[in-house]
């Protein structure tokens, strides 16, 4: 499948609205070599997350993609799903079949292992969920990073939580495996809330993809539907969030996403500011490094600005391509 136009992916998601999103986008465009799926607990439990993910896959025609189950809950916290957001099936109730496939008989980890050693070319890691499964991998096989091109993550904010004032749902999760990420030893992009919350599809073009014939296009539609993010300048629907489909969209055409190399720490004390992603924005030391030294921080490219419109037609043109 890989060639040298290609970028071999990894996805690991918590299936999800727009982690679906993503991995219809993922599928579809010829630039990416999608390797493997991995679940894990997030937006809802870990076996609805692996259905959830076998269905959309299927419906993309995705073909032989392995798909794995994760972790089911965090490293120390108790698991907390977001099915307030994604529907009680995770994927907004809209009553899709259940999946004709089944999961790989390996675990989440040891599929990462052996796709990420068996890749022709360095892949690039695109968590999109709690980093659960990132961190058992890190810690459990540290050879991995000799592979691994980069790492795009959906996760954390350099300004407003939503989990939490300062807190992004992903980082909260489980902020002990954000933090073993940040010390992966490989070049890491932080597509946040900052980008994030910004990518919306107009309700127009929203109600062109729900009336393809196409069924991946179609259900790119629903799922659009489901997450309305402001009223439509063109008509009556409001337009709906890519979400974590824009950190796919990153690695397709970073172009796109513009980001600056800064440190970044997670907060893992317990508290208001538990899980921040503490994102260090100054242009010279403070106090702090002066009176008390510099410390070893993770230097992140760190997403503060995208383009919206450039994104938005890329994800239109792609899962729009039978």
């Amino acid at each position: 499948m890989s060639d040298r136009t290609t970028i071999p992916v990894i996805i690991d998601c918590d299936t999800g609205v727009d982690d679906a999103l993503a991995l219809l986008f993922a599928v579809r465009h010829p630039g990416l070599d999608l390797r493997a799926v991995t679940c894990v607990a997030g937006n809802t439990d870990v076996d609805g997350v692996v259905r959830n993910t076998l269905t959309v896959l299927e419906a993309a025609g995705a073909g032989d993609v392995p798909v794995a189950r994760g972790a089911e809950r965090p490293l120390i916290e108790p698991p907390r799903s977001a099915r307030h957001v994604h529907g009680a099936d995770g994927m907004g109730d809209l009553g899709l079949p259940a999946p004709a496939g089944s999961p790989a008989d390996v675990d989440a980890v040891t599929l990462l292992r052996r796709e990420i050693l068996a890749s022709p070319r360095p892949v690039t890691l695109i968590p999109t969920a709690p980093l659960t499964n990132i961190a058992l991998l890190l810690r459990t096989h540290p050879e991995v990073t000799r592979n691994i091109e980069r790492i795009v993550f959906m996760g954390g904010a350099a300004g407003v939580g939503n989990a939490t004032p300062v807190a992004e749902f992903n980082v909260w999760h489980d902020p002990e495996a954000a933090a073993i990420l940040l010390t992966a030893g490989v070049p890491i992009t932080m597509y946040g809330l900052d980008v994030f919350t910004r990518m919306a599809v107009p309700g127009s073009e929203i109600r062109r993809l729900r009336a393809a014939t196409d069924p991946a296009t179609r259900l790119a539609g629903d799922l659009l539907a489901h997450r309305p993010t402001a009223p439509d300048p063109d008509g009556d629907d409001p337009a709906g969030g890519l979400g974590d489909a824009g950190a796919v969209c990153a690695v397709a055409d970073p172009a796109g996403l513009t980001t600056r190399p800064l440190h970044v720490e997670v907060s893992l004390a317990p508290g208001p500011a538990r899980g921040q992603t503490v994102v260090d924005r100054r242009l010279r030391p403070g106090e702090s490094e002066i009176h008390e030294g510099v410390r070893e921080r993770a230097l992140v490219d760190v997403g503060l600005d995208v383009d919206v419109q450039r994104y938005v037609t890329l994800y239109l043109e792609t899962v729009g391509r039978p």
